[in-house]
């Protein structure tokens, strides 16, 4: 028999890639969690880890393993909402994480609905930033995130998670009052290709979105300052130092004396739901998906 203790372990270790990291994600001691994985080895009789450099990889054995443990998680969670399928009433914790905007927007507009309306169950949301989100989805420590897409997401076919696309969030041209560009109703950014940019720093998810909107409208903007946060962006913008794309859901400080100018080009970002394979059946985060493809809709508009 299989110890699907030690099969989660080999898991965490794929996912977070060492198996020091995937220790730390599961509260274990690096040795703990590697006598586990040879434990597990011992079980089935192969090898599941090998030396690659200063650390480990996975064997072919274990990637195949993998294939198969994933399902077998996937199976148990239908099972158990399969159990609780004629409980119905959404009610209990629904756990929920989002990158700064989509809780702003999305998530505590949805949490109040849901307050109002099914007063047996309790969401209870945490601000991550997208990669933790999928951490705390994988270690069942969530149960639905709002994420924005990017390449460093897991693959849209990967197996342990349900992605679906929820918006798309469209940048703006933000300028200061004054500007030639302040009172028109669409701006190419081929237009502001000479001036000084503000760009998210270059960590950030949107920066992507950025350097190639403007590389599609043939320039490579002249990035003077960088922001983490859309309001310091727009403060940068208000004093004159810059032009800057800002997605449209980003909530700005009102009195600022700024301009959105919707793009011509048509820049955006998407905006997804996740939830572990096969948790969107479960009450709770139905009923949450569909507040959040209500206020989408309206975000949108």
């Amino acid at each position: 028999m299989i110890d699907l203790r030690r099969l989660h372990v080999l898991r965490a270790v794929a996912h977070y890639g060492t198996v020091t990291a995937a220790a730390r994600a599961l509260h274990f001691t690096p040795s703990a969690a590697s006598q586990q994985i040879r434990q597990l080895a011992r079980d089935l009789g192969v090898d599941l880890l090998e030396p690659q450099g200063r650390g480990v990889r996975l064997t072919a054995a274990a990637e195949s393993l993998l294939e198969h443990a994933d399902a077998i998680e996937a199976r148990w969670d239908e099972a158990e909402l399969d159990l609780r399928a004629g409980e119905g009433t959404p009610a209990g914790p629904l756990r929920v994480t989002g990158f700064p905007v989509a809780v702003s927007v999305l998530l505590a507009p949805m949490a109040a609905r849901l307050r109002e309306r099914h007063p047996r169950l309790s969401v209870r949301i945490r601000e991550v930033e997208v990669a933790e989100s999928f951490d705390r989805l994988f270690e069942g420590e969530s149960d639905l995130a709002v994420v924005e897409a990017t390449p460093s997401n897991p693959p849209a076919a990967d197996a342990r998670f349900d992605q679906r696309p929820l918006l798309d969030d469209p940048f703006d041209l933000v300028v200061p009052e004054g500007h030639p560009l302040a009172g028109r109703d669409g701006a190419d950014l081929a237009d502001v290709a000479h001036e000084p940019w503000i760009a998210p720093v270059p960590q950030s998810p949107c920066r992507p979105h950025v350097m190639s909107a403007c590389g599609a409208a043939g320039f490579t903007p002249d990035v003077v300052h960088h922001a983490l946060d859309w309001n310091v962006t727009a403060h940068l913008v208000a004093h004159g130092l810059g032009v800057a794309l800002v997605p449209r859901l980003a909530q700005l400080t009102p009195e600022l004396p700024i301009v959105r100018v919707p793009c011509v080009n048509r820049p955006h970002r998407k905006l997804l739901t996740c939830t572990r394979s096969g948790g969107h059946r479960r009450a709770a985060v139905a009923v949450a998906l569909e507040e959040l493809r209500t206020l989408a809709a309206a975000a949108v508009a």
